[in-house]
C-alpha cells in the first residue's frame, strides 16, 4: 500500500487490523494543508476495499501532533485571504473541505481507536476527537491551542468536544486553552484508558483493536452508524432510525457464525464488508 509522507498506513490482512502513525516527529507531527486530503484519501481508500475491520491511529517521536503549523498561518496562503466577499466565500468552501477530511474518520465503516503520547495540541485535537475511542499514555495532555494565538478552534473540537465531555468542561478547555493532563483526561471521559509509557499504549491498543476485529464486521458497522446517529440526533428520531438500520441489516447467517464463536471461543471466519464501488 502506498504511504504519503506525514504517516505509515499498514493493514494486516489476517486481522483487518489496520495501523496509521504520524511520522513526522522532527516537526511534533504538525500538519500542513497536504495533511488533510492525504489523511482522507487513505480513510476512505481504507473504507472503500471494506476489508478493514477497526483502525489503529497513534504517533511517532514525543508528541501525538502539535496540530497545524505555525507557518500555515504566517505563509500567507491565499486560502487564509478575507479581504473581500469572494475571498471570504472562498475562505468558507476551503475551511469546509479541511473539515471534511476529518470528517472520513466518523463516516469510516470501522471503528478508530487514537492512541495518544505526549501533546494532543489544537488539530491535533481536532483529529482525536473525530476518532471513536481515545487512549493515552500517562504523558499525554490535551489542549485547544487555537485560543492562544487568538483564534476559534474550526475543524471540529468546539462541536465533538461537548458530546464527548461535559459541556461546561469543553468551555472552560475552548476559553482558556488549559492543559488536561492524562489523569483529567481519563476523570472527564476524553479518554478510556491511561497506560503508563508508549509501549504500554501501544499493546493495550493492538489488544482492543483485536477484540473488536474478531467481531462480525457488518454489526460493528451497524453499531457505528447506530451510535453516530444517536449523538447527533434525538432518541425518537434515533430509534426509528435503528428500525430501519437493523431491518437492513438484519441476518441470522452472521448471528448464527458469531454465536458458534462465542459458544466454542474459537474466532469466527466472518466475510468482510462489501467494498465500495
Amino acid at each position: 500500500m502506498s504511504t504519503p509522507s506525514y504517516f505509515d498506513l499498514a493493514l494486516d490482512a489476517g486481522t483487518g487490523v489496520a495501523r496509521l502513525t504520524l511520522n513526522r516527529p522532527e516537526r511534533m507531527n504538525t500538519m500542513d494543508p497536504g495533511f488533510f486530503p492525504a489523511l482522507r484519501d487513505a480513510i476512505r481508500r481504507l473504507d472503500d476495499e471494506g476489508r478493514t475491520r477497526v483502525l489503529i491511529l497513534d504517533s511517532t517521536g514525543k508528541h501525538f501532533s502539535a496540530g497545524m503549523s505555525l507557518e500555515v498561518f504566517a505563509g500567507g496562503l491565499p486560502m487564509l485571504d478575507v479581504s473581500t466577499a469572494r475571498r471570504r466565500q472562498a475562505f468558507q468552501t476551503g475551511l469546509r473541505r479541511l473539515m471534511a477530511c476529518f470528517d472520513a474518520l466518523d463516516e469510516a465503516r470501522f471503528p478508530v481507536i487514537c492512541a495518544v503520547q505526549g501533546g494532543c495540541i489544537g488539530g491535533g485535537l481536532d483529529l482525536a476527537a473525530a476518532c471513536d475511542i481515545r487512549l493515552c499514555s500517562a504523558d499525554a495532555f490535551f489542549t485547544v491551542q487555537e485560543i492562544h494565538i487568538g483564534m476559534v478552534a474550526d475543524l471540529g473540537s468546539l462541536q465533538r468536544l461537548p458530546k464527548i465531555v461535559p459541556q461546561g468542561v469543553a468551555r472552560q478547555m475552548a476559553y482558556t486553552g488549559e492543559r488536561v493532563d492524562a489523569e483529567r483526561a481519563l476523570a472527564i471521559g476524553l479518554v478510556n484508558a491511561v497506560l503508563p509509557d508508549p509501549g504500554a499504549l501501544a499493546i493495550h491498543a493492538n489488544e482492543l483493536a483485536a477484540q473488536i476485529a474478531a467481531k462480525s464486521p457488518l454489526a460493528i458497522a451497524g453499531s457505528k452508524l447506530a451510535l453516530g446517529i444517536a449523538r447527533d440526533h434525538g432518541t425518537s428520531e434515533s430509534l426509528a432510525q435503528m428500525a430501519l438500520l437493523q431491518s437492513a441489516l438484519f441476518d441470522t447467517g452472521e448471528m448464527a457464525q458469531a454465536i458458534k464463536a462465542w459458544k466454542s471461543k474459537q474466532p469466527a471466519d466472518f466475510e468482510p464488508l462489501a467494498p465500495l464501488e
